[in-house]
């Protein structure tokens, strides 16, 4: 692989050890997917952030790599970066009932990033809080549902990444040119048609339903309604759970769909013909629970943003839940939260707004709950395996229990 005068001097450890590491992981990684060259990034966004999934070895390489700068040395990153969502709520631990050793952990893992300059907001939406792409930026992002969203609704480009290979991206400011990154890797591989208008959680399911047919293809998408950002991010965090989708296409909807190549697939046998019937069936699967109400009702998978917290609060304004309710966010959302009033509401009914964390990657497991209420497809996949417990898959205004 090509490298310039100053990725040579990167490289070969110019620039210290930190910089240095991540270079040969770029350069590993673009020697396997056959990349001519590096390309500059706008951003970065990195998974391997919570203590459940990445543990003491993750711990101590990213203190490894702080390290390797040197001390007092200024933060190392070259691009705004933002993290992926930890496994507690950073601030308010004790009170949610997070054990103070894990917690403490995770606080560890964080600042081991801070040191790297990375922005310290834990979210899988950073879209809402600030790292916005443009179009046809090149970026190097790694959870799944951000991956999905920044390719297809802002048209950037991204592969899936892992969080290595982000983190060391947001150190070099590059990423290796291939994958997505490519214009001729972008067009769209399925035709997927809908015979009746779909709204709210209906993304999810879709995108259940789509993502285990096409795996890691890219689907091309002709609705028969509009979509709202909330719903498309509810889709794309779909597609990506349960396939490898990194892209799609909505036609009149997102960026892209003029150049996807649609007219090529119109023939093919392998299209797909969604029908109400499809979407009711999927609803079913996502729920693998024999009870009526969930012990923990879990809502923000993704992240959930203002306007989504609003409707929550519309639902129980004035009502005292029966079940334990977590309203998952980032920091930067819930502070616009506390100041519309939504928090208080929430709170004053006995729900929380939590933040930094998810159900899927925090220890809920080990929290004395047994079913888990979602409104997310993705969260339905991944919560029985990731963390041993029944789901009930629904709207929230389902899912959430009041007292008489």
């Amino acid at each position: 692989m090509y490298l310039n005068k100053e990725e040579e001097k990167m490289y070969d450890g110019t620039y210290g050890d930190t910089v240095r590491k991540s270079m040969e992981i770029l350069v590993a990684l673009g020697d396997i997917y056959g990349a001519e060259n590096l390309v500059n990034i706008t951003s970065a966004q990195i998974s391997g952030v919570s203590y459940k999934t990445i543990g003491d070895a993750g711990l101590e390489y990213l203190q490894d790599l702080a390290a390797g700068q040197g001390l007092n040395s200024n933060p190392i990153t070259k691009v705004p970066s933002t993290l992926n969502p930890a496994g507690t709520d950073l601030d308010n631990w004790e009170t949610l009932g997070f054990s103070s050793e894990f917690s403490k952990k995770q606080n560890e893992i964080v600042d081991a990033y801070g040191m790297l300059g990375i922005s310290k907001t834990c979210t899988c939406t950073p879209y809402l809080v600030g790292n916005v792409p443009r179009f046809k930026d090149h970026v190097a992002w790694s959870e799944s549902s951000a991956v999905a969203y920044v390719n297809s609704v802002i048209g950037a480009r991204t592969n899936r990444e892992g969080g290595p290979s982000a983190l060391a991206a947001s150190i070099c400011g590059k990423t290796p040119m291939y994958g997505y990154h490519l214009e001729k890797n972008r067009k769209a591989s399925l035709l997927v048609e809908l015979e009746v208008p779909i709204k709210g959680i209906d993304y999810g399911a879709l995108g259940y339903m789509v993502g285990k047919e096409v795996g890691d293809g890219v689907p091309y998408f002709i609705f028969k309604n509009e979509s709202t950002n909330t719903e498309l991010k509810s889709l794309g965090a779909a597609l990506a759970s349960s396939g490898a989708v990194a892209l799609y296409h909505v036609e009149n909807q997102t960026p892209e769909y003029n150049n996807a190549g649609k007219n090529e697939l119109i023939e093919d046998s392998n299209n797909i013909f969604i029908t109400a019937s499809d979407i009711k069936n999927t609803f079913e699967n996502l729920t693998n629970s024999s009870k009526n109400e969930a012990d923990l009702v879990c809502l923000g998978c993704p992240h959930a943003s203002l306007e989504e917290i609003k409707e929550i609060a519309d639902i129980v304004v004035n009502k005292k839940i029966k079940n334990d309710l977590w309203v998952c966010t980032s920091i930067n959302v819930k502070a616009a939260s506390d100041r519309m009033g939504y928090t208080k509401i929430i709170e004053s009914a006995g729900g929380h707004i939590v933040c930094d964390t998810c159900m899927v990657v925090a220890p809920i497991e080990d929290m004395g709950y047994e079913t888990i209420g979602v409104n997310s497809a993705k969260a339905a996949n991944y919560v029985p395996t990731m963390c041993g417990l029944d789901v009930i898959f629904d709207d929230a205004k389902n899912l959430i229990k009041f007292e008489p």
